[in-house]
């Protein structure tokens, strides 16, 4: 059953900037709504239009470190705005789309959005990603961009993943994943942050490191199979972030930022593009 006391601040601000036209905040976040990634960080000129290419960098990134090339059905966990289904709607044909999420508003701008087209087949669908409402082995490669550490259990999460992935399926994520080293550092901002960030961002968990996300791959069926780290490569995006939120008046969310913009620069956190692979089991006679 889906929850209906989802408490998305982030998102009820953004909708409420879009209701009013506001055209930056379209740009930047009517498609994608995560961090971007540049090739070259030192290239980024701070434009909302240069943001948006690398959001839609990042989300090209994470799909190919999943595989999609190789699937025909792929399922896209917290969709938002269905950002990644366009994008791979727009890369490949005669593939099944399937965007879920758990808030009913992000889905139908997505269904508004995102069309169609090459062939494909595109479904937005309202679920929670930790209850997911499909048939074991439904689909090749399962996708969540920037938003595992909104949902309840990453644990429930990866064992759902296991069960409608087909084998040998793939799943693919982006997370901010903090250093062994700095785990306590990191717990110990969460005393003092988690709150401001719940109140601006929704809940949230950013305390798993890599260790963590290996020794859950192995108890779900699951082999690690890439491990990127892009950090620096998204830095970029804190400045534009930040002053989108400060035009928006939206100051508390902006000091919210700026604080994760320091626990990233400072090395606490780190930004993982990481890809699973279904574990295969071959039976001998």
């Amino acid at each position: 059953m889906v929850k209906t006391n989802v408490q998305l601040p982030y998102f009820d601000g953004l909708l409420a900037e879009f209701g009013k036209g506001n055209e930056q905040a379209i740009t930047a976040f009517g498609r994608h709504v995560h961090w971007g990634y540049w090739d070259n960080p030192n290239a980024a000129d701070g434009t909302v239009a240069d943001f948006a290419a690398a959001a839609e960098s990042l989300c090209r990134r994470v799909c190919d470190a999943g595989g999609v090339d190789a699937g025909s059905r792929i399922l896209d966990c917290g969709c938002g705005f269905g950002g990644t289904i366009a994008s791979l709607n727009d890369r490949f044909s005669h593939k099944q789309l399937v965007g879920l999420n758990i808030d009913d508003r992000q889905l139908a701008r997505a269904r508004e959005q995102v069309q169609p087209s090459n062939g494909n087949q595109i479904y937005f669908i309202l679920a929670d990603a930790c209850e997911m409402p499909f048939e074991d082995n439904s689909f090749d490669v399962v996708l969540a961009v920037e938003c595992i550490f909104h949902f309840p259990s990453r644990e429930r999460f990866f064992q759902e993943a296991r069960r409608v992935l087909a084998s040998g399926g793939r799943l693919a994520i982006c997370d901010f994943v903090p250093l062994p080293v700095h785990l306590f550092f990191s717990r110990l901002a969460d005393i003092f942050i988690k709150s401001a960030v719940a109140s601006t961002y929704g809940p949230f968990n950013s305390n798993f490191t890599l260790s963590k996300y290996r020794s859950l791959a192995a108890t779900t069926q699951f082999s690690l199979r890439h491990s990127e780290d892009i950090t620096a490569n998204t830095l970029p995006t804190y400045p534009v972030v930040r002053r989108l939120q400060r035009q928006m008046g939206d100051m508390a969310t902006e000091r919210v930022t700026a604080m994760a913009e320091l626990i990233n620069r400072l090395g606490l956190s780190r930004y993982l593009i990481l890809s699973f692979e279904v574990v295969r089991y071959f039976c001998f006679r």
